[in-house]
């Protein structure tokens, strides 16, 4: 009987044991424990990683907003607060030895006043009229440009001329009318944008084209506008005839009413 009970017993065991066993382990408690490390490694790992992409998050929430401006700033490109014409060009009659002039029409094409300013590589040899202004919205103006053109070398044509001199016009928003300044774009450096960069193309003035006729029908109406600003504006006050006596209309009226009632008020012969 005691056989019986230890065979019993020790077969109850066997079951017992097979039975705590789970189904996925295998025979190798070696292999098992080596894959339960790799994982355990791998999830350490990667717990690791995620870890360092947050803090990484975390410092660059809290980095100045001028960076997160500066970043915005190059993957957008800013809107253009002015129109040119011609867009990116200016032309000039090759005339060598000679001040030649150019043209090019600026409009506003904002909402709010727009400053604009030229700047130019060779400031001895070009100027700009005028240098700079305010515009308010959709009003223009035609700018004219003045430059020297240096004498060809080793008897260059006319064609293969080449200029480095270059054009820059600037613009800045500005709050309602005012007067222009240079100091409006030292002072608000970080608003200022640059519209254009303008290149010098040289034109034949002997022959006529298209580029020619249009430069000709702009300087005739800077030169135009140039005039009407110089006009002094018409007197609607009093007029001052001969030597300085006073002209008034009212005045003149009320004396020919009384002459004329001092004459029907008198008795006829």
């Amino acid at each position: 009987m005691a056989a019986v009970e230890n065979e019993k017993t020790g077969s109850d065991g066997k079951v017992w044991s097979f039975c705590k066993m789970p189904f996925w382990e295998t025979t190798h408690p070696s292999s098992s424990s080596s894959s339960a490390s790799s994982t355990f490694s791998s999830m350490h790992g990667s717990v690791h990683q995620q870890s360092q992409i947050l803090q990484s998050l975390d410092r660059s929430t809290h980095q100045p907003s001028t960076t997160v401006s500066s970043l915005a700033k190059s993957l957008f490109p800013t809107r253009r607060r002015l129109r040119l014409d011609p867009p990116n060009k200016l032309y000039f009659p090759y005339e060598p030895g000679k001040q030649v002039r150019s043209a090019i029409t600026i409009k506003n094409t904002c909402k709010s006043h727009v400053a604009f300013k030229f700047q130019t590589t060779a400031p001895k040899s070009c100027y700009m009229r005028p240098p700079g202004g305010v515009l308010a919205p959709s009003e223009s103006i035609i700018a004219t440009v003045f430059k020297f053109v240096e004498p060809p070398e080793n008897n260059e044509k006319p064609i293969e001329q080449k200029s480095r001199v270059k054009f820059k016009i600037m613009s800045l928003k500005v709050k309602g009318e005012m007067d222009y300044v240079p100091e409006l774009f030292d002072e608000q450096r970080d608003q200022v944008s640059v519209e254009q960069i303008l290149r010098v193309v040289f034109l034949d003035p002997e022959h006529s084209n298209p580029a020619m006729d249009k430069l000709k029908r702009q300087l005739a109406e800077a030169e135009a506008a140039l005039e009407a600003r110089k006009k002094p504006p018409e007197e609607t006050g009093p007029r001052i005839a001969g030597e300085g006596l006073v002209i008034d209309e009212w005045k003149e009226r009320r004396e020919r009413y009384l002459a004329k009632q001092q004459v029907e008020g008198v008795p006829s012969m």
